[in-house]
């Protein structure tokens, strides 16, 4: 091809030299035909395959098994606890410290439960009667271990009815005001009134238990009772005995005076007489 030929021209040659065709091919490949009359005619086939799908035999048996509600199930079971239940320990559970919480209330039921008042798994319990407040982890676990102290070589098993899910942030003494919550400093639990802390039971005498609650008591804020199974339950700061029922709390205090109606007068002005 002589290099003085225009561009144009020089493409139009190239295309008509070589010629492309498609032949007819099967579903699974394509094929290419170039012809041209300088070269020799030249086949090219492509075959394109699926990947092989990864055998369902690969996957264990043991992981394909396992669902989501039982794992919960079996990693966060704690029926027994008067409150939420984390994954963890009693005293400290696996939650983020950077997560800042409200300090909150505890929550006292008004509607007429009485959840939480009362021995559920255990033969003596030990019950806080004076006010809802908020016990720091520190101060459960030197009760716990004032109770296995004083109840060490005997066969028994306590039960903790709280569990310390709220953490406490501080800001330290002497700071301004301001400059945001504080840093974390320890783990509570808030436990409202009338609500079981403890619970025992074993092959222990009652004034043996009684001792050791009393021990346990004087080591937490507040002030606590001993309460065994079958004590009657409370609600709000009543206790629910001598006969007394859910429905004579729910009863007013006063009936209602049935007051008479008072019919009035329709009489017309009386005309007095002027003074002389």
């Amino acid at each position: 091809m002589p290099t003085s030929m225009p561009g144009a021209a020089m493409l139009r040659q190239a295309f008509q030299r070589f010629s492309i065709t498609a032949s007819p091919s099967t579903a699974s490949s394509t094929s290419y035909n170039t012809s041209s009359s300088a070269v020799a005619p030249r086949r090219l086939t492509r075959t394109f395959s699926a990947r092989p799908a990864m055998a369902s035999s690969s996957i264990r048996p043991a992981i394909a098994a396992r669902t989501p509600s039982s794992f919960l199930q079996h990693h966060m079971r704690r029926p027994f606890s008067a409150t939420a239940a984390v994954q963890g320990t009693w005293l400290e559970p696996q939650l983020d410290r950077r997560k800042r919480m409200m300090k909150g209330r505890p929550r006292v039921a008004t509607g007429g439960s009485a959840k939480g008042t009362t021995v559920v798994w255990g033969d003596y319990g030990l019950r806080m009667y004076d006010h809802h407040r908020r016990i720091s982890a520190k101060q459960l676990k030197v009760a716990e271990d004032t109770i296995k102290q004083r109840l060490r070589g005997q066969k028994y098993r306590l039960y903790k009815r709280v569990n310390c899910n709220v953490g406490v942030f501080v800001s330290g003494n002497e700071m301004r005001m301001g400059k945001g919550k504080g840093s974390f400093d320890h783990w509570a639990a808030r436990v409202a009134v009338n609500r079981v802390v403890f619970e025992l039971r074993g092959a222990i005498h009652e004034q043996v238990a009684r001792d050791a609650f009393r021990l346990a008591g004087n080591k937490l804020p507040g002030q606590y009772e001993f309460v065994k199974k079958g004590d009657a339950p409370v609600v709000g700061i009543t206790k629910m005995e001598n006969g007394l029922t859910l429905e004579d709390l729910k009863r007013p205090w006063k009936a209602a005076a049935d007051v008479p109606a008072v019919e009035e007068a329709s009489s017309g002005p009386a005309a007095s007489a002027p003074p002389a």
